[in-house]
């Protein structure tokens, strides 16, 4: 019997958290370890600077007053007495596509499980709630049972977007596209006259590429793409070390 662990960025009460739970369930034991709130677009966010709470709720079910972050390291370190064979994070309310994915509590989660080695996977769908979970099921439990049976490369999670349309167009292997934010940062006045900023909606600015997440999910496909954790881009290498500034800087080539 597999043992699968879930978390997710939405809260412990989210309904994607519940839809994930149900759609796993017949593929052997889910433990749950969610935030005990919303914990949307806090990335990769480590709680340092205080005691962190867990708390059961019921049989594999715990919840933690901290982030998606924490809650995949308390999981591995404490609840769990070996690692899993899959961490799931999701079903997030809205997609994680382009450079949402930096911001993505969600993605983050999976991110720490393919730090410890663990086959992981990001789960969103697109959407206005209330959203149609229901047919996210199958998929979602074929693409665990796959992951689980045949594992992903090293240091790669596996970033899932289903469309906002329920008639799916298909399934397309993508790259991170970008989706940038235009005017994403509000100026509002409070009833005493005093401006304050709230970060959050504006008008997005869509890739165009073809093999894109962002194409494939405003196409109606469901996106599957690949999320590698080195961050190096491999041909600034070189550019660096033939860049005779830099040479200059450090005192000769030798130093680079």
């Amino acid at each position: 019997m597999y043992t699968i662990l879930i978390t997710n960025d939405d809260g412990i009460h989210s309904p994607g958290l519940k839809a994930l739970k149900e759609a796993l369930a017949p593929l052997g034991k889910v433990v749950t370890v969610a935030p005990d709130r919303d914990n949307s677009a806090i990335s990769h966010a480590l709680t340092m600077n205080r005691p962190l709470r867990l708390t059961k709720l019921d049989e594999d079910v715990y919840t933690l007053d901290g982030t998606p972050t924490d809650c995949v390291s308390i999981a591995l370190g404490k609840v769990l007495d070996r690692l899993p064979d899959l961490l799931v994070s999701g079903i997030n309310n809205g997609p994680n596509i382009g450079d949402d994915i930096t911001y993505s509590g969600t993605v983050s989660a999976a991110i720490e499980g393919t730090m410890y080695a663990v086959s992981s996977m990001a789960v969103s769908m697109a959407g206005e709630p209330p959203l149609d979970y229901a047919r996210a099921d199958d998929l979602v439990r074929e693409l665990a049972l796959r992951v689980i049976d045949q594992g992903l490369p090293a240091n790669t999670l596996m970033n899932v977007n289903l469309p906002a349309d329920s008639k799916l167009q298909g399934v397309r292997i993508t790259r991170q596209g970008r989706r940038i934010w235009k005017q994403a940062v509000q100026e509002v006045k409070d009833p005493r006259g005093r401006v304050h900023y709230w970060i959050g909606g504006g008008t997005p600015l869509l890739d165009s590429g073809k093999d894109t997440d962002v194409r494939a999910l405003g196409e109606g496909f469901v996106s599957i793409s690949p999320i590698h954790l080195d961050l190096t881009n491999h041909e600034g290498i070189s550019y660096f070390r033939d860049d005779l500034q830099l040479e200059k800087l450090l005192g000769g080539a030798d130093n680079l």
